[in-house]
């Protein structure tokens, strides 16, 4: 059963409203465009990041393209190089999503940007938000506790994550909680500035939501995150400046120390604040064809071509 379904009819509006605030802040989120014009798919940029040599650094050069706003370099790091151009080519044919569907509700992204671009966008956002919202503080909380109970639950079912992502997850998900519950989140000043900046982000992306995942597959994975990226990025700043969250931080508290190392395997503990709330947690570093990667990332990507339905079905 859907989350949203499961949560009792009188918290879902509210549900609906804190999951917009904060389940798209993984993945891409710290991302924008290059300064640079993209290659073409299958084209290799000059003085593009390389993959990690050392098991630690797999988590580290991650870490280092999202606070450098770097999508694309993001994807290219996080996988092998044959698994990637694999990935770039199934996105050109509308068959995988990877990297977005990393990230939690990535079913809507193109639903959301259409939201956002409509004419009017930001008025119809905001008289929902009075509505609905403002002043509504006791609602919120609510909401967030029913939703850090739920979120903790699903995630805790859901098969496809691995144990140590379930760990992780389970202590972003309480960081994130107490996060929200503190945040002026039914503040409609704030509010106004928060859709007003994500109303024009959309629009400045370039890529028509109504058409959904096919305008996607025509742009291709690097012209779709680095159109994408600025939008994230947006998303994050506003994050900060209205509600105090500030993802950054954390990116630049995280230390990586290896745990044991058995060949091509290597188990890294990681540690970080969030929201003001410590996250240690455990995850596994494989080594292929000598570069390191997360053994998530790795998987999943993987799991993403697996699921891909061939051409023409």
């Amino acid at each position: 059963m859907p989350l949203r379904d499961a949560l009792p009819p009188t918290l879902r509006r509210h549900a609906a409203f804190v999951l917009v605030l904060v389940a798209l802040l993984a993945g891409l989120a710290g991302c924008r465009q290059s300064s640079a014009p993209a290659a073409p798919d299958g084209v290799q940029e000059a003085g593009a990041p390389v993959p990690a040599a050392r098991p630690v650094d797999a988590v580290y050069v991650l870490r280092d393209r999202l606070l450098a706003r770097d999508g694309v370099g993001f994807a290219r790091v996080a996988v092998p190089p044959a698994l990637h151009a694999e990935l770039r080519r199934t996105w050109r044919d509308g068959r995988s999503r990877w990297p977005l569907d990393e990230l939690p509700l990535d079913a809507r992204i193109p639903g959301m940007l259409a939201a956002l671009q409509a004419p009017g966008a930001e008025a119809r956002l905001m008289a929902t938000f009075r509505k609905q919202f403002a002043g509504a503080d006791a609602d919120i909380d609510q909401a967030v506790r029913t939703l850090v109970v739920f979120g903790t639950e699903y995630v805790q079912r859901d098969p496809g994550y691995s144990a140590d992502e379930r760990d992780h997850a389970a202590q972003a998900i309480a960081a994130l909680g107490r996060w929200a519950i503190a945040a002026p989140l039914d503040d409609p000043a704030r509010a106004q500035r928060f859709f007003t900046a994500l109303s024009a982000a959309a629009v400045r992306s370039g890529i028509d939501g109504k058409a959904g995942w096919p305008a996607f597959a025509a742009l291709g994975m690097t012209q779709s995150l680095n159109r994408l990226s600025p939008f994230f990025a947006t998303l994050l700043a506003q994050l900060r400046q209205q509600y105090g969250l500030d993802l950054d931080a954390s990116l630049r508290s995280l230390h990586v120390s290896l745990v044991e190392q058995t060949g091509d395997r290597a188990r890294l503990r990681l540690q970080y604040t969030l929201a003001d709330t410590p996250i240690d947690t455990l995850t596994t570093a494989v080594r292929i064809d000598g570069r390191w990667y997360l053994a998530d990332y790795v998987q999943d990507a993987q799991r993403s071509l697996a699921a891909a339905p061939p051409p023409g079905r």
